[in-house]
């Protein structure tokens, strides 16, 4: 069985200055948001072995180094597994996220799949079939390597867009949840740690330490030929519509989180349950 490695700081190392950073400078942004919402939302137990999967952004990226600091605090055992998917990058986005893997010293496992081929030629929203096969090949990977968790890098803003999106768009009231039982692989979980983690901060500690991360890699924005997928743009007119309500309400990010965790189902025309099953207000009206 594979030693696993140990977390300790070497100022030698390419990476100290970076997990520097992590422990003094952004410690209240990033590392205390992290591990609050590691409590609030429960997300990890004693001997969790984790998947923390990497694409190579700033995002996932950043908590490969949180789990690392956590790890170093040593308050109770749980096992990493830094996972890096290469569903089909081209060379120079394969050798950035190899780069940085080494630049921020993370011991990542990488492995191919063949996603981008099989979604090269959907028409309709090819983001979203991605991104579900992205997850089901994590997923069995993760079971493959013992994990019983996987970690995404989703953040704050990307919680706060989703609900808005959801009302603007999809005519319904629903969250990005901070953890999910998979339903198709079993014994596995999914945990969001990002969750109360803000975007700018993270653009800040990547400005801070000069890295530089790709950015969204797939085939379709290498193409002019392809138009850019529907709920990527949605989400773009989310973000700026959330940007110009805040100018007005400084508080409107916070709010549209709140909004999920203080519904009244009592004001509810409709609403479903965990089961699927739909309940209406004339129900015991």
């Amino acid at each position: 069985m594979e030693k696993e490695k140990q977390y300790i700081y070497d100022k030698n190392s390419p990476s100290f200055k970076i997990d520097e950073s992590i422990r003094k400078k952004f410690h209240s942004c990033l590392f205390s948001k992290f591990c609050h919402a590691l409590n609030e939302y429960q997300l990890l137990q004693p001997n969790d072995k984790v998947a923390v999967c990497i694409s190579g952004g700033k995002d996932s990226m950043l908590m490969a180094k949180l789990f690392q600091e956590l790890k170093r605090h040593d308050k109770f055992p749980f096992e990493l597994v830094f996972l890096v998917m290469d569903p089909g990058y081209n060379k120079k986005n394969m050798d950035l996220i190899k780069h940085n893997l080494k630049l921020l010293d993370i011991p990542a496992k990488i492995f191919k799949s063949d996603i981008f081929d099989c979604v090269s030629d959907v028409e309709k929203s090819p983001c979203y079939l991605c991104a579900r096969m992205r997850r089901g090949y994590l997923y069995n990977k993760a079971k493959e390597l013992g994990c019983n968790k996987i970690a995404l890098g989703h953040h704050y803003d990307d919680v706060i867009e989703t609900i808005l999106m959801g009302m603007l768009y999809g005519a319904q009231i629903q969250t990005m949840m901070p953890k999910l039982k998979s339903t198709n692989v079993e014994g596995m979980e999914l945990i969001r740690p990002m969750y109360l983690i803000r975007e700018r901060d993270i653009i800040r500690w990547s400005n801070y330490n000069n890295l530089h991360f790709i950015q969204c890699a797939c085939r379709f924005t290498e193409s002019t030929f392809k138009q850019e997928d529907e709920n990527a743009s949605k989400r773009k007119e989310t973000k700026k519509l959330i940007a110009k309500l805040k100018e007005t309400n400084p508080q409107v990010e916070a709010n549209i989180f709140r909004s999920m965790e203080n519904i009244n189902l009592g004001t509810a025309i409709t609403y479903k349950d965990k089961q699927g099953n739909k309940h209406s207000f004339l129900d015991d009206y």
